[in-house]
């Protein structure tokens, strides 16, 4: 296969299969950089035809309590008073963004998936 820009389906699939007998070849080899190269050109076409939206910022929480056992009350100390926390769950009340810093190292969410949810709600 000759390496061009993938604009059509028929590229995109055409690329897929040609990664398939590189995958896993040396890094500075011929098959390593051409192995590269289309992966840039796939990840390419996928982020404009595809893309992946974050992450919900309160289904990220709901996640993160459920894989910790955490309780609303644990949150407490994070976003505020037991009505505060309930708000925000309920979506009642927005992030603010001293609780999406606040939130963020503890339970070891990106920033982006919390700050995502404050752009859509006020």
């Amino acid at each position: 296969m000759e390496i061009r820009p993938i604009k059509t389906e028929s590229d995109y699939e055409a690329a897929l299969e040609a990664i398939g007998p590189l995958w896993g070849a040396p890094e500075g080899t011929e098959e390593g950089d051409r192995l590269d190269v289309l992966l840039v050109l796939v990840e390419s076409y996928e982020s404009k035809h595809d893309p992946i939206e974050p992450p919900d910022p309160l289904e990220s929480i709901k996640f993160r309590m459920n894989q910790r056992k955490l309780t609303r009350k644990d949150l407490e100390p994070l976003i505020g008073s037991r009505g505060r926390v309930s708000a925000v769950l309920n979506r009642r009340h927005s992030l603010s963004l001293p609780m999406i810093r606040r939130l963020h190292s503890p339970l070891q969410i990106p920033l982006e998936n919390l700050i995502h949810e404050s752009e859509g709600q006020g």
